[in-house]
């Protein structure tokens, strides 16, 4: 799929000058960081150094103040609480982090997560009806509940209390709970806006420890929990995410709790020991890592079986223990992946053989035998063939269930509002949602969605971009600048892996098709000094014979370390390559 190349704004150079000169960088450094907003030493120290000392106040975040005095009184007047929470990742972080801190020093409690296949996704009538008939009359419902006004109301009347902690936009009507913490309520002053509901619940255990005089120290244990919630449900990596997820990292590639570390071995990561006594993994986990080698093991078990036992494995202290639930959650993960992988097979050859479906603007299908628990997958996977807003649909229950995935800079929530009088719910994000509607409305649902996504998209393409920060000759990439630029890590949506551009490089020999389909490349640039460089061009086979040939071209990539045989060398890992006309 032909891909379009935009260069960002670069910074003005005086300023990349004077900001290259103040910190004893590359100027190309000094641009990535005027990209970044980050304009003098102070805010690079900041930026380079987090640190857990400019995290904000847990009690400027709205009805704070409410959610902690109501945990306080449960607990002097021994009444049993529950830890509510959503069957996804963030949501099962979330219910470990609190259930784990709060059984520190109470013990009349329990954690709840809903049933996909029967409840759907937050809080549920069954939910509150479990509480209310084994006598819980508090519930902290962690990653859901934000629009939840009338299953608030039916908890009142079962004398059953809420407190929300969520960070989904709102509706109009704000939920009757105890308290409701979500930053992105219009009167919640909180200065960051993007957590994830694991950091609501982080923010909630910090204000309760501050109100209480428990060490902060004491709290930095659940970060490993934190940034897997934020890789996971991939929250934008800036402020005060940044430096939850920095820390988190530090934790997790040292000292994870149990059952992350049986996860991770099931992901063929092993600690080993260092002889100073840290332990170390075998490889220096990173956000991707997270998204890709914990993040779907941890979902798997919502979808195929419950998230109950995902957060059975992340409370876990017992090693032996972590290492069973670890087997049971990688098998729920090999299950899904042959359940996502035939039914993407079986959309694609549907949208391939319907003209109307080839021609749209958006992908709605259904099919009611797909697997509820990876039509969110699928929908993702067709997303990245199709480049489009999609959804993927099947039936559960009397309704038809759906996954709506988008494209860069659309939102799918708002196209989907658009037609919510033909939905029975739904809710999510910009980029990711999730909607119910009456079999009988289907028709209707994917007409109109049609049409929202087509006057939102007036005189415009969903053509798939690549952003380049800064174009840069090859003989600027060293050791010293690449040490610099490992330390913009962690990297994730608002602080991306730089993409830099080089133009009229030439096969320097040796440029090869090496696996499946990927390109091996030794390239020099001939107007500058130094090479040759070897890079990785993932599915890019095809370019070989015109490379063989000499023909000069540009490329867009990442660097990165590689290691082979125990040495380990700088590598141009090509997004793309463009040849010159």
């Amino acid at each position: 799929m032909e891909k379009r190349w935009v260069l960002k704004q670069q910074g003005e150079m005086p300023l990349v000058q004077q900001l290259a000169t103040e910190l004893n960088i590359d100027p190309p450094l000094a641009n990535l960081l005027l990209q970044r907003g980050i304009r003098s030493f102070d805010e690079a120290k900041a930026f380079f150094r987090p640190t857990l000392k400019d995290l904000h106040d847990p009690f400027l975040m709205k009805d704070m103040d409410k959610a902690i005095g109501r945990i306080e009184s449960a607990i002097q007047n021994q009444e049993k609480i529950l830890v509510y929470g959503d069957y996804d990742v963030d949501g099962t972080s979330a219910v470990a982090l609190v259930y784990t801190f709060l059984h520190q020093f109470y013990d009349r409690l329990d954690f709840y997560i809903p049933d996909r296949y029967v409840e759907g996704y937050g809080i549920s009538y069954r939910g509150i009806d479990f509480a209310a008939e084994n006598g819980f009359s508090l519930v902290i419902a962690l990653d859901c509940g934000i629009k939840a006004v009338d299953l608030i109301t039916y908890a009142k009347s079962k004398g059953v209390d809420f407190i929300i902690c969520d960070h989904h936009r709102p509706g109009s009507e704000l939920p009757p709970a105890n308290a409701v913490l979500d930053p992105k309520r219009p009167d919640c002053i909180y200065p960051f806006k993007e957590l994830s509901g694991c950091g609501i619940g982080f923010k909630l255990i910090q204000a309760y420890a501050q109100k209480n005089n428990i060490a902060f120290e004491e709290l930095i244990q659940y970060l490993d929990l934190v940034v897997v919630s934020i890789a996971s449900d991939i929250v934008e990596i800036t402020g005060e995410n940044r430096i939850l997820a920095s820390y988190g990292l530090k934790l997790l590639n040292t000292h994870p709790r149990p059952g992350l570390e049986a996860i991770l071995k099931y992901s063929n990561v092993i600690k080993k020991e260092e002889e100073n006594g840290v332990s170390f993994f075998n490889k220096e986990l990173t956000i991707t890592d997270l998204v890709f080698l914990i993040g779907p093991r941890i979902n798997a078990a919502g979808r195929i079986e419950s998230g109950r036992n995902s957060v059975k494995l992340l409370i876990c202290q017992d090693q032996e223990e972590a290492l069973r639930l670890g087997v049971q959650i990688n098998n729920y993960n090999t299950e899904r992946k042959n359940l996502d992988a035939l039914a993407t097979q079986q959309a694609i050859e549907m949208i391939s053989q319907d003209e109307r479906l080839k021609s749209a603007r958006s992908t709605v299908i259904y099919n009611p035998e797909w697997h509820k628990g990876v039509i969110g997958i699928v929908a993702s996977r067709l997303t990245e063939h199709y480049y489009r807003p999609t959804i993927v649909l099947t039936l559960s229950g009397d309704l038809i269930t759906g996954s709506a995935r988008s494209v860069k800079d659309f939102d799918i929530y708002e196209a989907i509002d658009a037609c919510s009088d033909s939905l029975e719910h739904f809710g999510g994000h910009k980029y990711a949602a999730g909607l119910s509607l009456k079999p009988e409305k289907l028709t209707e649902f994917a007409k109109k969605f049609e049409n929202a996504v087509g006057e939102r998209m007036k005189g415009k393409e969903f053509v798939p971009e690549i952003e380049i920060d800064v174009i840069l000759p090859l003989n600027a990439i060293h050791s010293r600048f690449y040490n610099i630029l490992k330390q913009f890590a962690p990297f994730g949506p608002g602080n991306m892996a730089p993409v830099f551009q080089t133009e009229g490089v030439v096969n320097a020999g040796g440029t090869r098709v090496v696996g499946k389909n990927h390109l091996k490349l030794y390239i020099v640039h001939p107007e500058v000094s130094g090479g040759p460089f070897s890079g990785i061009a993932f599915q890019q086979g095809a370019h070989v014979e015109k490379i063989e040939e000499g023909t000069p071209f540009t490329i867009c990539y990442h660097i990165e370390e590689n290691e082979w045989n125990g040495t380990v060398s700088l590598q141009l890992n090509v997004k793309d390559i463009k040849f010159e006309s």
